[in-house]
């Protein structure tokens, strides 16, 4: 739910729909998702081309190299709204560059600490914002969306007993997309 609905604000705060550019910065499995089911162009934005065949997978229609200088020239200016998942500090110029005018770059991620350089906000008239946890008919509203749409959250079901493993993979980036812990074996 959480995933999800950090997703789902800021696509309908920026009224995507057909014709809009949408980048996902980290993967955000949802929102590529819901982004592409909202009719959007949709960009995963990646340091690995290794994502490719997933981003694509999961409705995106192409992939953009972040560590390719070339490509982010390329990409200037391209983007109405940009999801950005990464949790860890970053930098947001280069994302910021990559928006339209009056393009919104929304943080999601939440990295606790992250200078923001005013300049690449005024440059273009840039927006930048964060998401809620949504509400109840913010939230009613998703899930009706995904019913209608078949959209689910990928995840890997494990026992809890299993916890330590899936804390281990955690920290390793071995998750594909969401684990969830199945909370019966506490019952035994």
């Amino acid at each position: 739910m959480c995933a999800g609905i950090t997703m789902w604000e800021p696509l309908r705060a920026a009224g995507v729909g057909p014709g809009s550019h949408v980048a996902i910065a980290g993967l955000g499995h949802l929102g590529v998702k819901l982004a592409a089911a909202l009719g959007a162009e949709v960009t995963v934005l990646s340091r690995s081309a290794a994502k490719a065949d997933d981003a694509r997978d999961l409705g995106a229609t192409d992939l953009l190299l972040t560590t390719d200088e070339a490509q982010m020239k390329r990409a200037f200016g391209r983007f109405d709204l940009i999801l950005d998942t990464i949790a860890a500090k970053h930098d947001f110029s280069p994302l910021l560059r990559l928006l339209t005018l009056g393009g919104t770059l929304s943080v999601l991620g939440a990295p606790l600490e992250a200078p923001v350089r005013i300049m690449e906000l005024t440059f273009g008239r840039k927006n930048l914002t964060s998401s809620g946890t949504g509400g109840t008919r913010h939230t009613a509203e998703l899930l009706d969306f995904c019913a209608t749409n078949g959209i689910t959250a990928d995840l890997e079901l494990l026992p809890s007993a299993q916890v330590a493993s899936a804390l281990d993979r955690l920290s390793k980036g071995d998750v594909r997309y969401r684990f969830v812990l199945d909370m019966s074996d506490l019952d035994q």
